[in-house]
């Protein structure tokens, strides 16, 4: 039996199989961790890995979270996209309107005027306190609401001011006006068809409060409403969230809210007593 030629056959002698084999093996073994195998074509080694793919979307989600903060700052601070829901101020403001409320108008010594469009919070006031359901429920809704993607909150009212602290207001003269410290008011802004007041009243407005009503008098629960509460349909003017400043939807109805002039003839409260107080309800 030739030994020596069987060894010669297993060992690792050049041409030998077994050498090819290992050869074979060590050619597509991984280099060290991290490395790419020596077998990889330079183009392969240039690839980008996936962690840098979830590299930009991090950068993008972290820059979408930054806008959306810097959106929710500013409708917190400065200024609030607020959704129009109902016809009470038509057609002044329209239901589906998304106006823009200026949350600095009043935060730096100027009060509400009358004739002002404001945005309030009716809690305590027009409206019965909120409960304070599921919090997140509660915070997702604010947060909707405060970019106009939702309906405000139900406490949330938009009425025009009618009379400041101290004004005596009463319904009406002999044309059916409402007058304003004795001086007859001609509201050119009330809905076509509706009377100024179907209700009559006669109240003294209390100082730092505000006498508010909508422009669509027949479709619209205002101070007239609610005499008989608190503050006698009065709203109190810190709980005034700003000011309605534009219409920004929808395109065709873009324009500025401002201040009309048929309050500029009414002179200053003299703190004057009702002689009577009236109303009821009134939707």
């Amino acid at each position: 039996m030739d030994t020596e030629g069987q060894l010669a056959e297993r060992d690792g002698s050049p041409g030998s199989d077994t050498e090819h084999e290992g050869r074979s093996r060590s050619s597509h073994a991984p280099g060290r961790a991290g490395e790419p195998s020596a077998a990889e074509p330079p183009s392969a080694r240039r690839l980008p890995r996936w962690p840098a793919g979830g590299g930009r979307w991090r950068r993008a989600a972290l820059l979408a979270a930054a806008c959306a903060a810097l959106v929710l700052l500013v409708s917190g601070f400065v200024v609030q996209p607020f959704l129009i829901p109902s016809g009470s101020m038509e057609n002044t403001l329209r239901p589906g309107d998304r106006v823009l409320v200026n949350k600095l108008a009043y935060r730096f010594g100027d009060d509400p005027r009358r004739g002002d469009v404001v945005v309030f919070d009716g809690a305590g006031s027009f409206h019965e306190e909120e409960p304070s359901g599921n919090p997140v429920t509660v915070l997702l809704r604010k947060a909707a609401a405060a970019v106009g993607l939702a309906e405000p909150a139900e406490s949330d009212y938009v009425k025009r001011v009618v009379g400041i602290g101290g004004d005596r207001v009463t319904c009406c003269d002999e044309r059916g006006r409402i007058e304003v410290n004795g001086q007859p008011v001609d509201e050119r802004y009330v809905h076509p068809g509706d009377s100024p007041s179907r209700v009559p009243f006669d109240i003294v407005v209390p100082e730092g409060r505000l006498w508010v009503m909508g422009d669509h008098r027949d479709a619209s629960r205002d101070s007239r409403d609610h005499l008989g509460a608190p503050g006698g349909g009065t709203v109190p003017v810190d709980k005034v969230i700003g000011r309605v400043e534009w219409i920004g939807w929808p395109v065709g109805r873009w324009s500025g809210v401002s201040r009309p002039d048929a309050f500029a003839n009414v002179p200053e409260a003299s703190g004057g007593v009702p002689s009577a107080a009236s109303g009821g309800a009134h939707g």
